[in-house]
């Protein structure tokens, strides 16, 4: 289970609470466009992802199908 945490960014321009809702939203889009096998967007929500789990200070998600770890 991920510890709630603060955004580790130096000025957070959001919450934690509306980082991890962004967080939610980005996983549902890319699964969206995995479905539509849209590589495009699906690298987009992948850096969408990724970015934010930095910035919430939890493991970033690999994605070997998009070359992205």
């Amino acid at each position: 289970m991920y510890q709630f945490v603060q955004p580790q960014s130096d000025k957070p321009n959001y919450t934690a609470g509306q980082t991890w809702g962004a967080l939610k939203k980005a996983w549902r889009g890319y699964k969206i466009a995995k479905v539509q096998s849209d590589s495009s967007k699906m690298t987009e929500y992948a850096k969408k992802i990724r970015t934010l789990q930095h910035d919430l200070g939890v493991k970033q998600a690999e994605f070997p199908e998009l070359n992205l770890s």
